[in-house]
């Protein structure tokens, strides 16, 4: 049987299409759009089918460039929910399959239309073909750490407020790219760390060693938000070395701001 099906977004078209007893969904060729859908919907959901993605690696390197999206993934993969792929030929549609049904998605700007088949033979030929393209597919390196790890480890290392602080400042965020000198993880990271005054060596360590960036890369964030006067830092003694510098909110604006409104008015500076 076929069937054709409008809905307002893609989690609408999953609950739709594959509200059935399959275990396993098998995603081809998604859009942008569609992958960041999907794992929006994974990351807030458990009752939806394990998912395997086949994806163009230009498309697949574009979507993981930010934050938000890769680290959520990154959780979905290290839970065993989320396969990702690369795809080696375009096809036709984007396409979702199960063992019990095919759907081809079409994306409007309002709606996301797919003619769904339950049709054995058909899906059966569809599922086993692309089934076997997914196995000879090279598994897509991920390199963003999940968002749990991050979130649990900034706890414990440098502090609950200042993981709840970095928690609310991704959430007033709609991407965490740094495109145009906007916000990024590390830039994020060094803004609740000067909003909690922990000091340089303590978050650098910290994202270096949880997978975000590289000591060096902090580094040169803090000296770019240090000149534009965003943060300001301050020397601490110790016993034995260099002093370290404790970081410190460098803008008045800034100081007695709440971190949703933190973000929004550092990215503002940063335009």
């Amino acid at each position: 049987m076929v069937s054709n099906l409008l809905e307002a977004d893609v989690e609408n078209v999953l609950d739709a299409a594959f509200s059935g007893d399959d275990q396993e969904l098998l995603v081809v060729d998604p859009s942008a759009e569609t992958i960041v859908s999907l794992v929006e919907a994974a990351i807030g959901r458990d009752d939806l089918p394990e998912m395997s993605m086949l994806v163009d690696e230009r498309t697949l390197k574009g979507v993981m460039e930010d934050f938000l999206v890769a680290s959520k993934a990154a959780d979905l993969v290290a839970d065993g929910t989320l396969d990702l792929r690369i795809l080696d030929e375009a096809v036709d549609n984007a396409l979702f399959v199960s063992p019990s049904r095919a759907v081809v998605l079409v994306s409007t700007d309002d709606h996301v239309a797919a003619l769904a088949s339950d049709d054995e033979e058909f899906v059966d030929e569809v599922f086993e073909t692309h089934s076997v393209a997914f196995d000879a597919a090279e598994t897509y390196g991920l390199r963003t750490p999940a968002i749990s790890r991050v979130r649990e480890t900034m706890a414990t290392e440098i502090g609950e407020a200042t993981r709840e602080d970095f928690d609310a400042v991704l959430a007033a965020m709609d991407s965490a790219r740094g495109d145009d000198g906007g916000l990024d993880e590390v830039t994020v990271s060094l803004l609740v760390a000067a909003k909690n005054d922990v000091l340089l060596y303590d978050i650098s360590k910290w994202g270096e060693d949880v997978g975000i960036a590289s000591k060096a890369t902090f580094s040169r964030t803090k000296t770019r938000l240090e000149d534009l006067g965003i943060i300001d830092t301050e020397k601490v003694p110790i016993d034995v070395g260099r002093p370290r510098l404790r970081l410190k909110l460098g803008d008045d604006r800034l100081r007695d701001l709440d971190a949703g409104e933190l973000a929004d008015e550092v990215s503002e500076m940063l335009s």
